[in-house]
């Protein structure tokens, strides 16, 4: 496979525009390169099995997850707020990590950010609890993760209101994040290209976000929460597959070949309500070890338990106990890191193919050519039955560069010889023709950059007439 050589494509990348941060900003990043490749990291992440997840911030103070976007900073009061006690309680349950909210869904930043006013410095608490938070963790030998989100209502980062300066200030926060708090192991997006979040990759793009953080930070994994949209087969989008169980993103245990993780909340929503400490019921220690932790350990997927802080800023006591129940039952589980198998390199560059105009032989009934690249990987292409050598093509926005194929069959797959063509001028060339790689239903080309004006596929070979889902192209 081609995991370590595009490792050592992105370490050089981040090398690269390293060069170019230094040379036009004072602010440096402060985290060199471990010298490992993604693939080592991906491994050291899995096996890490467990942390804590904290979301602590406005909606604490409010009955709701998605609080006031207007709502004032000032009704967080919160004299006894204890990070060390949060990390106090990951270590009792047998974590090696935690991470916290940074930005939910308002807008409010929980660290000191130049970037804004809505930031916890202009509460009561008036410090900076991330910094705090950090150096709790770090000093127990805990692993620290950022969860950002995209989808911003305070400052209306959201569908159609996205400009230069916004992306800007996205920009100016993760930097800020990733060179003022220490080694950060990931930073998981939250709110793009979900359908209640309405942010593409096209608003904000994606490529330009990671080649950031790998610049700051190129031991930083980078993930985004959006798995739903995408095949369990590859990684689209994030270097570690997300599993939001409670948003019906359950893993495969059984099938799951990826590095992965999923997470759940310990009480009943991710932010403390005011029914917790007494009626609220709790996940039993038995669900949390026998049902996740033990079998998605085995499939290559670490979990993240969030335990929400009170109004106070501290872990509720039936809540602690809990997570020392969960610690006790935990270490006696066998906890042998389990190597991860083959498997593609993420796919994070921009899709140039996605929603250009397409053309394919004769389709069966309504499963027309648009559906193979209208992003969206419920919907299919079919071929009809009666066509002998189908083929699919997409017209490209005048001359562009690419580097990658992406194709992902129909749920069924069954492609098992094709041709992949590049269109200059008048000229079809060739850059691939063979069997199909592997079983997967997705199937990646990588290969030498080369310019052309569109690209098309011409199916072969076959165990039933082709089924595309999607059909990527990619810039490199």
């Amino acid at each position: 496979m081609l995991q370590n050589t595009i490792s050592s494509s992105l370490k050089l990348l981040a090398v690269l525009i390293l060069a170019v941060s230094c040379s036009n900003s004072p602010q440096a990043p402060s985290i060199p390169a471990s010298g490992k490749s993604l693939k080592e990291l991906q491994q050291e992440f899995v096996d890490l099995r467990f942390g804590l997840f904290t979301h602590y911030g406005l909606p604490t103070y409010t009955t709701a997850d998605w609080s006031d976007p207007l709502l004032s900073p000032e009704v967080m009061v919160a004299p006894d707020l204890d990070c060390a006690q949060w990390a106090d309680a990951a270590v009792s349950a047998g974590m090696t990590f935690g991470c916290i909210s940074v930005k939910h869904h308002n807008g409010f930043c929980i660290w000191d950010s130049k970037t804004t006013d809505y930031q916890i410095l202009n509460s009561p608490i008036g410090r900076d609890i991330l910094k705090e938070y950090c150096e709790a963790f770090a000093a127990r030998g805990l692993k620290v993760m950022f969860h950002y989100s995209i989808l911003d209502t305070h400052h209306k980062l959201r569908a159609n209101l996205i400009s230069k300066e916004k992306i800007r200030m996205i920009e100016e926060q993760l930097r800020e994040l990733l060179t003022g708090y220490g080694p950060v192991t990931a930073i998981i997006f939250d709110g793009y290209e979900a359908p209640w979040g309405r942010l593409s990759y096209d608003d904000i793009h994606f490529w330009d976000l990671y080649r950031l953080i790998k610049s700051l930070q190129p031991d930083c994994l980078v993930m985004d929460m959006n798995s739903d949209k995408y095949p369990n087969e590859a990684l689209f989008y994030t270097d570690i597959k997300f599993y939001e169980q409670g948003a019906g993103q359950k893993i495969d245990a059984d099938a799951n070949h990826l590095p992965s993780v999923a997470c759940l909340p310990l009480q009943r929503t991710w932010f403390w309500k005011e029914d917790m400490p007494s009626s609220d019921q709790l996940r039993s220690a038995e669900e949390i070890v026998n049902e996740v932790l033990v079998p998605y350990g085995k499939a290559h997927c670490s979990f993240i338990l969030n335990a929400a802080p009170n109004r106070d800023g501290k872990i509720d006591d039936n809540a602690l106990a809990r997570l020392k129940e969960i610690g006790e039952m935990w270490k006696a589980q066998d906890r042998t890191p389990v190597p991860l198998p083959e498997y593609e390199a993420p796919i994070v560059q921009e899709n140039i193919a996605r929603f250009r105009p397409s053309d394919s032989s004769w389709s069966d009934d309504m499963m027309i050519m648009d559906l193979a690249n209208d992003d969206n990987f419920r919907t299919c292409w079919y071929s009809s039955p009666e066509v002998e050598t189908p083929f699919w093509e997409v017209e490209l926005d005048g001359t562009q560069t690419f580097n990658m194929i992406v194709i992902t069959e129909g749920t069924a797959g069954g492609l098992k010889r094709y041709r992949l063509e590049y269109r200059k001028g008048s000229k079809w060339t060739t850059i691939f023709e063979g069997a199909a790689p592997g079983a997967e239903r997705v199937k990646v080309h990588r290969f030498q950059p080369v310019s052309g004006e569109a690209v098309r596929i011409v199916f072969l070979e076959g165990t039933s007439a082709p089924v595309i889902s999607e059909f990527g192209v990619y810039k490199p």
